[in-house]
């Protein structure tokens, strides 16, 4: 990166204290769920203070940002401090905003896994087994031995929160040098991530079976759809939907009920 160009970046804006108190505020991660974006509410809420700090009184830009915030998210809440960090120290160096919302796709789904494979899936549950049987056998060291893990869990948030601030802080010259390629990649990861969640979350199988003769009956999903091209209903469905969203501009909301209604009315008919 040429001199000049490092001599005209946003001068910082955010103190260590603005930093600790958006790790708190990322406790507010889930207090807004809806179907639509799941935690975008609360992940904008938590940042709400330092992208006023950072904009002041550049409205259009705390309107962009703020519209890039409430898309879609679905991460840990333990975990979410670092990436809330990371994003602010790239709006505070008022990075382009394709990179910061390809960062912010590309790593919220596996912050998530790494998470959930963490805290939920090994440590939590190992430590509650530990406590609950030291409960079990009259001690007081157990819950409160618990009650100490799970309160040191959740001030860890103000640790990775201030981690992921400083890595995009030190990183910030290479994002700008290379933001084409960065948000190229990173939007690349994100569909994979999103292709992955739809052959996961997405299940659609048809149940007619076509009748061969008396000892051969051919299952329409199993033997012919799953042999041609598995899950290729969740992908088409997913695809109509993704075509009245932009193209149509449904609501979600509709698009939502309908897929209820279809679902009851398909399986009623013995057709899913």
């Amino acid at each position: 990166m040429k001199e000049s160009e490092k001599n005209t970046a946003p001068e910082k804006v955010l103190t260590k204290k603005d930093i600790t108190r958006l790790g708190w505020r990322s406790s507010l991660l889930q207090a807004s769920f809806n179907y639509e974006r799941m935690q975008s509410g609360g992940f904008l809420l938590a940042q709400m203070d330092c992208l006023k700090k950072i904009y002041k009184d550049d409205k259009q830009g705390l309107s962009e940002a703020m519209t890039d915030n409430l898309e879609f998210i679905n991460t840990h809440p333990n975990l979410v401090g670092f990436l809330m960090g990371l994003l602010i120290s790239l709006e505070e160096a008022k990075e382009n905003r394709s990179t910061i919302k390809g960062l912010k796709v590309a790593l919220f789904a596996p912050l998530a896994g790494i998470g959930d494979a963490i805290f939920w899936f090994t440590l939590l549950p190992i430590i509650a087994g530990i406590t609950s049987s030291m409960a079990m056998s009259g001690s007081i060291v157990g819950p409160l031995l618990f009650f100490a893990v799970y309160l040191t869990i959740f001030i860890l948030r103000l640790a990775w929160t201030h981690a992921g601030y400083n890595l995009g802080l030190k990183a910030v010259d290479t994002l700008r040098e290379y933001s084409g390629i960065i948000s190229k990649v990173a939007t690349i990861l994100g569909v994979t991530v999103i292709g992955g969640l739809i052959a996961s979350y997405v299940h659609i199988s048809l149940l007619p079976e076509i009748v061969v003769n008396a000892s051969k009956t051919v299952s329409v999903q199993e033997d012919f759809l799953d042999k041609i091209f598995p899950n290729i209903l969740p992908f088409a469905y997913t695809l109509l939907m993704y075509f009245f969203l932009k193209k149509k501009q449904m609501s979600p909301v509709v698009l939502i009920a309908a897929t209820f209604v279809l679902a009851i009315l398909l399986s009623f008919l013995g057709i899913l």
